[in-house]
């Protein structure tokens, strides 16, 4: 809405120039749901008791979780508020990959919303096939969008190749069900990672931190020819959304953070994950996101390996418990040690897939 409203005054004065410029955007809408995030916090917080939004702890959980019974949750929705307050009043938000962000964070966040809603007042949340089902025509619509209308025309069907310049797989009519699966697979694996007292929250940030600078990176014609990446027209400005969705997760980890005053919920890591996945098919860069999100990557394995070690070793555990963070505290790590060295495994992770980008 700023830029709309004021960007046109760049004739009148050139101070409203520094609207065009995708960085000040990105710092403006990062502060903007920083701040939301974080004096709206105290306020969604007591709003949640008051509606008896609270979490359920799990039987399949160590017993010091014990503890986290009746904290609140859903708070996805401070989250979501924070973003997209962010990005309508300091994004060009008629760009289209803004719109695609929305769409998925809205679409994410409303089937989050829901289960997190009858996990509350009925201990139990959709069944995986409705879950899925839902979160997959989501994926399917944006799929079909990015098919029929796409970002670079040449890359319609195309994913990118690490490691080589400007090589792509082009996967023809197999893309739009690749697009769902990136796109639910990382929502799912956020949500796996959502155990602990600030671990989604904390390398999410991480993960769209990195993104960020790759959205200015791919964006950016002479940035983009100069370290041999694929070239996309106009998608700079999931800089200014990954900006703003890392702005939107610090104010959170503010209350989020060990000991959790409230936790997100599938209404944050469902539509967080989402748009991790959205943002990387729109920047073809999808294959980058298992390095990036690696953590994330490693939290779904855990879980994997643990069901095949139950279903085909005779019930041997291959971990003390699924997902790996819980095994970490089984062995006698505290909850915020875990959590650290997590965050920095996923500060390391990014690095390694930013530096991808040199190696051509």
């Amino acid at each position: 809405m700023i830029f709309y409203l004021l960007y046109p005054l760049r004739k009148v004065h050139v101070i409203f120039n520094v609207l065009g410029y995708v960085t000040f955007r990105a710092a403006l809408v990062f502060t903007i749901s920083l701040l939301f995030t974080m004096f709206l916090g105290p306020l969604f917080i007591k709003l949640a008791r008051t509606l008896s939004f609270k979490e359920h702890i799990s039987e399949d959980v160590p017993e010091r979780h014990k503890k986290k019974e009746g904290i609140p949750t859903m708070g996805g929705l401070l989250i979501i508020s924070g973003i997209l307050l962010g990005l309508l009043l300091g994004a060009e938000f008629l760009n289209r990959s803004v719109l695609v962000s929305m769409f998925v964070i809205l679409g994410f966040g409303i089937v989050g919303l829901f289960d997190d809603i009858l996990k509350s007042r009925k201990g139990k949340g959709f069944s995986i096939p409705i879950k899925f089902g839902l979160l997959f025509i989501i994926t399917a619509i944006v799929g079909l969008y990015i098919v029929f209308y796409p970002f670079n025309k040449q890359l319609a069907t195309s994913t990118n190749l690490l490691f080589f310049k400007n090589v792509v797989i082009n996967l023809g009519i197999f893309y739009i069900p690749f697009v769902m699966f990136v796109t639910v697979g990382s929502a799912n694996a956020v949500n796996f990672a959502d155990g602990l007292d600030g671990l989604a929250a904390g390398l999410s940030a991480i993960m769209f931190g990195a993104f960020a600078v790759l959205a200015y990176i791919v964006g950016h014609y002479f940035l983009s020819e100069y370290l041999n990446v694929i070239f996309i027209p106009k998608v700079w400005e999931l800089t200014v959304v990954c900006s703003g969705m890392v702005g939107a997760l610090l104010g959170f980890l503010w209350y989020n953070s060990h000991p959790a005053s409230i936790f997100m919920g599938d209404t944050g890591s469902l539509p967080l994950g989402g748009l991790a996945g959205a943002v990387a098919v729109m920047l073809k860069q999808e294959i980058l996101l298992g390095i990036i999100g690696g953590v994330f990557v490693v939290e779904v394995l855990s879980v994997i390996l643990q069901i095949i070690g139950f279903k085909y070793f005779k019930g041997k555990r291959i971990l003390k418990m699924a997902p790996i963070h819980h095994h970490f505290e089984l062995k006698g790590l505290e909850e915020s040690k875990v959590v650290i060295r997590f965050w920095i495994a996923g500060i390391l992770l990014a690095l390694m897939g930013l530096a991808t980008l040199k190696i051509r």
